[in-house]
């Protein structure tokens, strides 16, 4: 279904909510597991990552093909552009995150799979499988700091947007958070 200025189509709301979702639970565990280097939390993080990245390309596909959703109400100028802006780098950034961080971690010697199906092999030391040898030392380096600081945008950004749909909701009270949740305004 298409989306229209009444309604999103169901297959809008869920990549929504469904990468959305994921995208904070991820943003979460990857500064918890870094912070309190917690190693047996990585497997995870990058599997549901890779997983979500999949879906993220079809998020960006259909929105390609269906556009942007057209505002419920006119805002001032400079909240539509706030808006769009957000818009822009959240979409952006959920294609830049796990592509950022499966070159850290494939150019670290780390590699990366979806629960144990291996897609990018860990580097181990011959003779010392413990010891991992580093493929690339300068594209780790990029690659993490890229991983981290879009982290750091997408977690302003979904403060942003979040407060954005309260701020519908609550003072407008325009139907623009109802109708991300599939109802008909």
């Amino acid at each position: 279904m298409k989306d229209t200025k009444e309604k999103l189509g169901g297959l809008t709301v869920a990549l929504h909510w469904l990468v959305g979702l994921t995208f904070i639970v991820l943003l979460a565990v990857g500064i918890y597991m870094t912070e309190y280097e917690v190693g047996g939390l990585y497997s995870i993080h990058k599997s549901i990552g890779i997983l979500i990245f999949f879906v993220i390309l079809v998020r960006v596909g259909w929105r390609i093909k269906n556009g942007w959703p057209e505002p419920v109400n006119n805002d001032k100028y400079i909240e539509r552009l706030l808006s769009k802006l957000v818009q822009w780098v959240l979409i952006i950034g959920t294609v830049v995150m796990p592509i950022s961080g499966m070159i850290y971690s494939g150019a670290s010697g780390y590699g990366f799979g979806i629960f144990g199906l291996e897609l990018f092999a860990t580097n181990p030391e011959p003779g010392n499988p413990s010891n991992i040898i580093v493929l690339n030392e300068s594209v780790a380096k990029l690659g993490r700091k890229i991983h981290w600081l879009v982290s750091r945008i997408m977690i302003a950004a979904l403060l942003l947007h979040v407060s954005g749909a309260l701020k519908h909701h609550l003072f407008d009270k325009d139907g623009t958070l109802r109708r991300m949740l599939g109802v008909r305004l």
